[in-house]
């Protein structure tokens, strides 16, 4: 009798249980992601690796731009919609711009697409300089269409749209050809590109690198950043089309690769890689990274110019190519590259990348580093937040298991413990495939 009772309450007990999960809806942690849409461009020309060992590997696809549209749903129902737009993978992760009304997006191709033939013989050297820059329509994310393409020069590294989406500025490695100055200015009205001015660029020696030129949020002034000296210079776009310096020269840390302004315009935010000839590989032995901030005028000069001032710098991983700063200017990510991009058989390969969290004080410019946050996943280049500053969408440009085809944008937030403020940063299931070699990523709020 006690065993049939036994019995019994053990049914009961494994019924109650089912049917409660029966009548309970699907759960989900929140993770609405805020804003309009996510564009990213992909590099589907070589694995990760190439950059160590020159061996490009098979190819997946074309490159392409993808847009991924939000519209409050969760990100479990997000898919990506991509076309084909040649670009690269070397150079900053600024090579995709969209304009403030996001309507169009801009890409610049680095190098040209490879040519089609036996991948076990293509290698890096083998990548011709491109020279094209894209525009394309967004009115309809889910059909992104390209509508303009014209040519100025050789190995175009990044872009970036002012304020009014009415210029553009695009920067040249200095061993591409056919451009004055490794700066172009061009007017882009009604979706068309016109034709570009290349303006004498002040503080920036001829042969140096300006590797990123970002223009400020609310003014026609530039942020340029010299790889080659590691120098950040301030410039002002005037009536007569030319650059005229605005304040002092701010010497940042060894190999910056791009800044960001915060969304006040107060401050400059940029990264130092510690990439060199004097590092092992170059930036295969690189130590831990950094980022600076910087104070726009800070105070005034002799002769009346503003002052500009370094005033807080943070630890970050290996190699933090790309960096976000939240809408409401109080945190920044870095995404770090580690050595997750060395060939499976190099003992230094770390089998992870990482993301710095870095919190910020929007008046001081006070930068202070939270932690590190380790993950599976291959040359993580850009990052982005959501119009709520509470999710990060990250580009991850590959995977290690080699079954899984393509890269992903992958989805974290910012969540503390109810009974600990400290912010960290919490990798979520969710993620959205795209072609291989996602590098660049913008949120359309």
């Amino acid at each position: 009798m006690y065993r049939r009772l036994l019995l019994l309450g053990l049914s009961v007990l494994t019924l109650i249980p089912n049917a409660a999960i029966a009548q309970t809806p699907d759960r989900a942690a929140p993770m609405t992601f805020q804003g309009r849409y996510l564009v990213s461009i992909s590099d589907a020309d070589m694995v990760a690796s190439a950059y160590v060992d020159g061996l490009l590997g098979p190819r997946e696809g074309e490159d392409a731009l993808s847009v991924i549209p939000l519209g409050g749903r969760h990100v479990r129902d997000l898919r990506a919609y991509e076309t084909e737009a040649t670009n690269s993978v070397a150079g900053p992760p600024v090579a995709v711009a969209v304009t403030p009304d996001g309507r169009y997006a801009i890409v610049v191709e680095t190098f040209r697409q490879r040519p089609d033939g036996d991948w076990q013989n293509q290698r890096f050297s083998d990548l011709q300089q491109g020279d094209r820059i894209s525009v394309f329509d967004l009115s309809n994310p889910t059909r992104p269409t390209r509508v303009q393409d014209v040519t100025f020069g050789e190995r175009p590294t990044s872009v970036s749209i002012n304020r009014e989406g009415s210029l553009i500025a695009v920067t040249f490695h200095p061993n591409g050809a056919g451009t004055e100055t490794p700066l172009a200015i061009i007017p882009f009205q009604a979706g068309r590109l016109g034709q570009p001015t290349f303006p004498q660029v002040p503080n920036v020696s001829s042969g140096d690198e300006l590797i990123h030129a970002e223009w400020h949020p609310t003014q026609d002034l530039l942020a340029l950043v010299n790889s080659t000296a590691a120098e950040v210079s301030f410039a002002r776009w005037t009536n007569q089309n030319t650059l005229e310096p605005w304040g002092n020269v701010v010497e940042v840390e060894k190999a910056p690769f791009m800044a960001r302004f915060t969304p006040d315009g107060r401050h400059v935010i940029t990264n130092g890689l510690y990439w060199g000839a004097d590092v092992e590989g170059r930036w295969n032995e690189a130590p831990r990274g950094s980022l600076l901030s910087i104070r726009l005028e800070a105070g005034t000069q002799a002769d009346g110019s503003p002052r500009h001032a370094l005033v807080s710098r943070s630890m970050t991983g290996v190699s933090p190519e790309g960096l976000a700063i939240s809408p409401n200017g109080r945190y920044v990510v870095t995404t770090n590259l580690e050595r997750s991009f060395l060939p499976y058989d190099d003992d230094r390969i770390t089998w992870f990348s990482s993301l710095s969290l870095i919190t910020l004080d929007p008046q001081t410019g006070q930068l202070n580093h939270v932690a590190d946050y380790p993950y599976d996943g291959i040359l993580p280049e850009a990052a982005a937040f959501d119009a709520s500053s509470q999710y990060i969408a990250v580009a991850n440009y590959d995977h290690f298991d080699d079954r899984i085809q393509g890269g992903s944008i992958d989805f974290w937030r910012i969540a503390s413990d109810p009974l600990n403020p400290q912010p960290i940063l919490v990798q979520t299931r969710y993620a959205v495939p795209v072609t291989r070699g996602a590098h660049s990523l913008v949120l359309v709020p």
